[in-house]
């Protein structure tokens, strides 16, 4: 490989907002023009929570493949290139599922059960009867990154931890089985810009909250959700002095319009600014900005077989280097060979 390889994924969870575009895909983006890059939309993941609030159904399957769609389209309109990417579905490489369960057995309950996120996720979402898959999630997981061999995973430094079960599975298993066969993945650690909720600066934007902005929202869309975000509760009249620390537009600004963000505190401190006057310029702003990843997604929409094609090329690379992977683990293994099968 001439290049480091680097491994990442998204649940499926339709069209992607602010968050997703600032947090992860713009540093994809980079990231492709200086790695080999494999970015899967892990649709098996998506089966391992209830969705929609629905204690006793799993995730909207009916909507899956819909959902699945609309990812792929934002990650394309945002720049990632099919022909510096390979963008895929990870149900579409059926030999993560066997890697997924080789290891399995050798991955000790213990690992699971103390993992926080699993811990999180039954509380966040009230399981009471927590599945296999769930509990087994971290190690998919792995399979997913190991299966392409990774060099890196792109994580922001709060989730550095959850490179580590990876990491130590693929030593356990090069240990047990006296071959290097993984890499020992690394975090690559990104700075993410912190992306607030429109309805507190101090949350997170997230789909469940209803407080994102998607990027397949038009310019009126974004622009009425802007009119409607959360702004200094002190500041009632123009003339009033404001408080831009604690407010979602400020911190918007400071990621769409950085070269006036001095201008735009000073004002609203000094009781020169309005909130309607500021809200409208960041309008004009974010709205110039998504401009072209609208445009592009516009295209997509009309092009439906475009990214049929791009998911079926990208899984056909995956494949290729699944079915290498797969063979050396059971060749290690001492599996049977599968050769005229």
């Amino acid at each position: 490989m001439s290049k480091g390889r680097v491994t990442s994924g998204m649940r499926p969870t339709g069209s992607l907002h602010l968050g997703n575009l600032l947090g992860a895909l713009n540093n994809w983006v980079v990231l492709q023009e200086e790695y080999e890059c494999f970015y899967f939309i892990v649709d098996w993941h998506a089966l391992t929570t209830p969705g929609g609030g629905d204690a006793v159904g799993y995730e909207n399957v009916v909507d899956l493949r819909s959902k699945i769609r609309e990812m792929a389209i934002d990650w394309v309109s945002a720049g990632l290139d099919p022909n510096k990417s390979s963008m895929f579905v990870q149900s579409h490489v059926p030999e993560v599922a066997e890697l997924h369960l080789l290891f399995s057995m050798i991955t000790p309950l213990g690992w699971l059960e103390r993992n926080p996120t699993y811990r999180e996720m039954v509380l966040g979402y009230k399981i009471e009867s927590p599945s296999y898959g769930l509990l087994g999630y971290p190690t998919l997981q792995s399979a997913d990154i190991l299966m392409y061999k990774g060099d890196f995973v792109p994580v922001g430094r709060d989730q550095e931890a959850h490179v580590n079960m990876t990491r130590d599975l693929a030593q356990r298993f090069n240990s047990l089985y006296g071959k290097d066969v993984f890499p020992i993945t690394q975090a690559l650690l990104t700075d993410v810009p912190k992306v607030p909720g429109l309805d507190d600066v101090n949350r997170k934007m997230s789909k469940s909250a209803g407080n994102h902005i998607a990027i397949s929202f038009d310019e009126d869309e974004t622009t009425a959700k802007i009119r409607d975000m959360f702004t200094d509760p002190l500041k009632i009249r123009k003339n009033d002095v404001g408080h831009p620390d604690g407010c979602v537009v400020y911190a918007f600004h400071g990621i769409y319009n950085g070269k006036e963000l001095e201008v735009v505190r000073s004002e609203c401190e000094a009781g020169d600014r309005g909130c309607v006057d500021c809200k409208m310029q960041l309008s004009g702003r974010m709205n110039e900005a998504l401009r072209p990843i609208r445009s592009r997604r516009k295209e997509l929409e009309e092009k439906p077989g475009m990214i049929d094609e791009i998911l079926r090329a990208g899984a056909g690379k995956a494949r290729a280097i699944a079915r290498e992977t797969l063979a050396e683990v059971r060749e290690v293994m001492n599996l049977p060979p599968r050769k005229g099968l």
